[in-house]
């Protein structure tokens, strides 16, 4: 056989791959199909030329991954992972503590994670992540007002906005789109940029949490630097030079192994 038709073959399975899970780095392909990451950046420049792909820094995409998938799959995409990262958030809430958390999936993870505290006081401007923490009876949950997006049942906006401003907490806990490789945090939609702004001037300890499908370059508005953050947990090692840059920035990553 050519090596030609070993590379259309090659190509092939690089986009039944990529089609599978979305994203993918070329660390994770090299692995799945037993070469190197030069060949698979080869291979993938073909698909790219044909837009079948999205070339990222460190990985691949299909083209419209740039647009946040609905909730539920997203609670299904990296479960394992999400469960993982959630318990080491988890672990840096005590019992009594103050927190704000966003709307998002691994955010909900961790809201379940939590449910063993007692004397919280949570503000969150997701109804599934209220109606989660709102189930012991020891916790006051306050949820930020405002129209409620069908997808997740979140309310950004105006009125979400001026409800969190009022609070001065402990811990804001947030999920992201993607890690930019300059560190920036990255979102789909600016509503959800300026919410996360927000909440990281209500609090004294800002937690990013953030499965490694998340450092591929994903999301289309900038939140802000990673000089923001005080730490990041994810689930495997992150990308060098993305690392270096949190580092600088006095970021603590923790890995949930």
């Amino acid at each position: 056989m050519s090596g030609r038709m070993y590379a259309t073959r090659r190509q092939s399975e690089i986009l039944k791959t990529v089609q599978s899970k979305g994203t993918c780095s070329i660390a994770e392909l090299a692995q799945a199909l037993g070469v190197s990451g030069e060949t698979i950046r080869r291979n993938l420049k073909p698909l790219s030329d044909q837009g079948l792909v999205l070339r990222l820094h460190g990985g691949v995409a299909l083209p419209d991954s740039l647009h946040e998938a609905p909730f539920p799959k997203r609670m299904h995409e990296n479960a394992e992972a999400k469960h993982r990262i959630a318990e080491i958030v988890a672990e840096e809430i005590q019992d009594g503590d103050t927190l704000i958390l966003d709307c998002g999936s691994t955010t909900a993870f961790i809201a379940r994670a939590l449910r063993g505290r007692k004397n919280l006081v949570a503000v969150t401007n997701s109804a599934e992540i209220a109606r989660t923490l709102a189930t012991n009876e020891t916790n006051r949950v306050f949820m930020a007002g405002g129209e409620l997006r069908s997808d997740d049942t979140a309310s950004l906006g105006a009125s979400s906005l001026d409800f969190v401003r009022q609070f001065q907490v402990r811990h804001a806990v947030l999920s992201v789109g993607g890690v930019a490789t300059d560190g920036s945090l990255m979102v789909f939609h600016p509503e959800e940029a300026e919410f996360s702004r927000v909440v990281m001037g209500c609090a004294e300890n800002v937690i990013v949490a953030a499965d490694h499908s998340k450092f591929l370059g994903q999301g289309l508005v900038r939140i802000c630097g990673a000089e923001r953050i005080n730490m990041l947990v994810t689930d495997l090692p992150i990308p060098e030079e993305i690392e270096k840059k949190l580092l600088a920035d006095d970021v603590r990553i923790k890995i949930a192994q």
